[in-house]
């Protein structure tokens, strides 16, 4: 596996006031760890320079894989002049002198690649103020974000840019860091292999942050290796990645409708236990725990509805955190429910017949007659009810006169939809008994 952190040579002078991260930055691009997938000889980037021509980019991943990294070192093995801004801290201002820089430097015959840094920040105007100067070729742009750019980018700009995606670092790669910063700093961690263990997941997919851990425990005067206890007690668990309106809340939120829908309640209780740790809000997923009954379970169960209903007022009686158990029982009877989205489906094509059909009118055998008049139209005549029909059933047509007659529900023969399908049988037998159907 590729090395993220150059440790080649001994440190400069004054190296030691620099934190361990800036220390281990990679000086090629083959030295970046974790990221075979987008930096190999056929993966996009690794083609990309094979090719001679870099094309503007965006970077997408997690904090901590090395976007700002992978940018400079793109810079420096296509010869391109290295400017660094951040959308949190930048203005319109700031943005023309690097354009008007980048201007220049053309002019003179080279090029600059222009790194933004959380370029979902800005603006829709800002971002389209990057497109002229793309297409006449003054900057090769890099963008950095967190967050989908799907979402948060201009189409435009995205037209113009093409997505690279990085992941978080696995077991492996972080493993491989942390060996990397003992061999450099000739420091080896103080920590028994259960223990190391636990500090490589405490940085949760992050380099950096595991950098800085390691350069904490670094520091620490102990008189023999520590278990995970004494460094649990030590260190502070780092919180996990979650934002209540960014990617992680949508992605675990999918995560948890598709667990229940696939069956799964261990699965659906492990997502819902991520949401709660990363403090959504218990009600929001009330909401979606009941909307789950209602598009993937409904008829095939109709108490889940009920279940959710009630789990939604514990909540709000119990409050935290007895009433997130409520909740976390309705993940777990949801996911063991039998499941249809037979009446999901009948609805959504009823409402296309409805659009297809515009105005037809009902039949007039199923319109009331208050007035003598509408009863000279015809309103009412024939209509038979079905109170005194034999079976309780008259089989009459329902639907406007010119229209066929669909059949929208088909329940699925699973838990309560069973006997509906039952039913449904049984009144089309009697309809076609009475020729109505």
């Amino acid at each position: 596996m590729a090395d993220l952190f150059n440790t080649e040579g001994p440190p400069q002078a004054g190296s030691r006031q620099r934190p361990l991260a800036d220390r281990l930055r990679p000086a090629t691009l083959s030295e970046v760890i974790g990221q075979d997938a987008v930096l190999g000889p056929d993966a996009p980037l690794g083609a990309m320079l094979a090719s001679g021509h870099l094309s503007s980019l965006v970077l997408w991943g997690p904090p901590g894989v090395g976007k700002t990294t992978i940018a400079r070192l793109l810079a420096a093995e296509t010869d391109l002049h290295f400017v660094q801004i951040s959308a949190i801290f930048s203005g319109v201002a700031e943005l023309r002198k690097v354009f008007a820089a980048a201007a220049e430097r053309r002019e003179a015959g080279s090029g600059t690649l222009l790194f933004v840094d959380e370029i979902h920040r800005f603006n829709k105007a800002q971002q389209d103020s990057f497109l002229p100067h793309m297409e006449d070729g003054s900057i090769v742009l890099v963008g950095a974000t967190t967050e989908n750019p799907s979402f948060e980018l201009n189409a435009a700009l995205l037209s113009r840019a093409q997505v690279v995606v990085l992941s978080r670092l696995d077991a492996a790669a972080l493993a491989d860091l942390a060996a990397r910063a003992e061999a450099l700093t000739e420091t080896p961690l103080p920590l028994v292999p259960e223990a190391r263990q636990a500090l490589i997941d405490m940085a949760d997919g992050d380099g950096r942050a595991l950098l800085n851990l390691i350069e904490a425990v670094q520091g620490w005067q102990v008189d023999a290796p520590l278990d995970t206890a004494a460094l649990s007690a030590r260190l502070a668990r780092r919180a996990a990645q979650y934002d209540k309106s960014g990617d992680a809340h949508y992605n675990l939120i999918s995560a948890l409708h598709k667990s229940v829908r696939g069956s799964d309640p261990d699965a659906a209780l492990y997502w819902f236990a991520r949401m709660l740790e990363g403090g959504e809000d218990p009600r929001y997923l009330a909401r979606r725990l009941t909307r789950m009954a209602v598009e993937d379970i409904a008829l095939a169960d109709p108490q889940a509805q009920r279940v959710c209903l009630d789990a939604w007022e514990s909540y709000e009686r119990l409050g935290s955190p007895e009433g997130e158990l409520a909740l976390a029982q309705a993940v777990i009877y949801l996911a063991l429910a039998p499941k249809s989205n037979a009446g999901y489906v009948a609805y959504k094509a009823a409402r296309r017949a409805a659009r297809q059909t515009g105005s037809a009118p009902p039949p007039k055998h199923i319109l009331n007659a208050p007035t003598g008049l509408m009863k000279d139209q015809g309103y009412g005549a024939g209509y038979a009810y079905d109170h005194d029909a034999e079976d309780g059933f008259s089989g009459q047509n329902y639907f406007p006169d010119a229209m066929a007659r669909p059949g929208f529900y088909q329940p699925v023969e699973r838990g309560f939809e069973r006997d509906l399908a039952k039913r449904l049988d049984y009144f089309e037998r009697l309809r076609a008994r009475r020729g109505q159907s």
